[in-house]
């Protein structure tokens, strides 16, 4: 199985995430363990996304894009992988629709987390209080979720429009929560 999940900050995405891979006994692909694995290992891209991180810089697609692509090709990838932060702009859609594509795979299912913005603001502040993060507050919290909302929009509509989009609920005891994405992600 080919899973895409996509959900806000705040919204318990890496736990369930890992939680949803470990169920399906498939890898759990974070973009942030790409690039740190990466780094870690010297690896030319890893170099390359070093300079862009050390300047506070996002890294550029063609890296990112490259970490993907050499990620879904090893071995354990074989039966299925869970892309968490990937992806994340509408052309990294397209690369990664051209990654499967020469592969003659596809996506299964695309998830995304849905939760109610006002408790995750008040879990995201209450975590950066607890974290002495000072700067991190209700307004920083809520310009956040909007630029995820605004960014994430149009794969949301690509996905929908293909038919592969299902949402859940992310609300409530994270075991409720991943007995819900099991329940949707076995159905596709």
């Amino acid at each position: 199985m080919r899973v895409v999940f996509m959900g806000p900050p705040g919204a318990g995405k890496g736990t369930q995430a890992a939680l949803l891979a470990a169920r399906l006994g498939i890898p759990h692909i974070s973009t942030g363990d790409i690039f740190r694995a990466n780094v870690a290992q010297g690896t030319e891209l890893g170099k390359q996304a070093q300079q862009y991180m050390d300047a506070g810089e996002y890294v550029p697609d063609t890296v990112t894009n490259a970490m993907v692509r050499d990620r879904i090709t090893h071995e354990d990838c074989r039966p299925g992988f869970l892309l968490d932060g990937y992806p994340r702009t509408v052309e990294q859609v397209a690369e990664l629709d051209a990654m499967l594509r020469s592969a003659g795979q596809k996506l299964d299912v695309v998830v995304e987390l849905t939760v109610d913005i006002d408790e995750v603001v008040t879990r995201l502040v209450k975590r950066a209080q607890d974290q002495g993060r000072s700067d991190d507050t209700e307004d920083v919290m809520r310009h956040r979720l909007e630029v995820y909302a605004e960014q994430t929009a149009p794969l949301i509509e690509t996905y929908s429009e293909r038919g592969l989009l299902v949402r859940v609920d992310g609300m409530g005891a994270i075991e409720d929560v991943t007995e819900r994405l099991i329940a949707v992600v076995i159905v596709n």
